[in-house]
């Protein structure tokens, strides 16, 4: 007599999740932050499964967020829309309520905006790649993580520019390459090469490809055009894959050189690396640069988006001399 088949378990919830978010070719920062709050959301309802849940829970949890624990209107959208994928891409349910749930209306601020003196100074508490990093960032307008991921064949020396691959949106763009670091940057690529030797004589030297490159292109892992400019110090396992290669230096040392330098030259401003973006903005534009211009090079969808640099020019409120100054 045949024994019966073993049907196997169906796939965890949050398993299921993973596996639609890569499915859809998210980042895996995208995964863990959408995987994080379904998990918050079933247990702040007890671990019941979303499926027996619905408007009423969801909108109990985000009015939980915004009213006790008084997170931003940005965290409480993220969250928004994390469940939405949870309950259309993934349980595959689409219930009218989904769009009754209306956003977090962000509050409007003004962005923190270093004056060209305080920029100096920052950059003169850095040394290194810590420096040539943050130099990079407020030289180009490019976030954070678009300067550590930045490959060796985006670097145009020639043609002074740095194309940006897969920024915002998933959008590519072009930003100027500061001619200051042109050296700097050369002696950096040449140490990534020694690395990237190194690695190919130890039988690694793969790094990371987006989407389907890697089956598309089998040689191109570990081309030297493929390799990122700043490389971290040790090779690591690829949290998707278990791959052993080698990723960009780690986002969170450059954030904590920044603060540490701010502190260093007495800038009481909370200083990011976000904030060197907002400052080479406002910068172009007092240098008198076209808005247009200024919006094209760090990627702006909107010049509206641009326009807010306007009002944090070096110029007084609005622009406007105060008739104290004229007295």
């Amino acid at each position: 007599m045949d024994s019966p088949a073993i049907v196997p378990a169906p796939p965890k919830l949050l398993d299921q999740v993973r596996a639609k978010i890569r499915l859809n070719h998210y980042s895996l920062r995208t995964e863990d932050t959408y995987v994080d709050w379904a998990r918050r959301f079933i247990l702040f309802h007890d671990k019941r499964h979303p499926r027996e849940m619905g408007g009423a829970e969801v909108e109990r949890f985000l009015t939980h967020l915004a009213v006790e624990r008084k997170v931003s209107a940005a965290t409480q959208n993220q969250a928004r829309s994390a469940l939405l994928f949870l309950y259309r891409e993934v349980l595959g349910i689409e219930l009218p309520w989904l769009d009754n749930v209306v956003p977090a209306k962000a509050s409007k601020r003004l962005p923190v905006v270093l004056t060209p003196r305080e920029a100096r100074a920052l950059l003169h508490e850095l040394n290194g790649t810590m420096w040539l990093v943050t130099s990079l960032l407020y030289g180009t307008g490019m976030r954070l993580l678009e300067g550590l991921r930045l490959r060796v064949k985006d670097v145009e020396f020639e043609r002074r520019e740095i194309m940006v691959r897969a920024g915002k949106g998933n959008k590519d763009r072009v930003t100027v390459l500061p001619e200051n670091l042109i050296l700097p940057l050369q002696k950096q690529m040449e140490k990534a090469r020694q690395l990237h030797d190194q690695d190919l004589a130890e039988g690694y030297g793969s790094v990371y490809l987006p989407d389907a490159l890697a089956v598309k292109y089998p040689q191109a892992a570990k081309a030297w055009g493929w390799q990122y400019v700043f490389p971290s110090p040790v090779r690591s396992a690829d949290p998707r894959t278990g791959e052993v290669r080698r990723h960009h230096i780690y986002e969170e040392s450059i954030q904590r050189a920044v603060r540490t330098a701010a502190k260093r030259a007495d800038i009481f401003k909370p200083v990011t690396p976000h904030v060197l973006r907002h400052s080479f903005a406002t910068h172009l534009l007092q240098a008198g640069y076209d808005i247009r211009t200024v919006q094209e090079l760090p990627g702006h969808k909107d010049v509206s988006t641009t326009m807010i640099y306007t009002h944090v020019l070096n110029r007084g409120g609005k622009g406007v001399r105060s008739p104290l100054d004229q007295l």
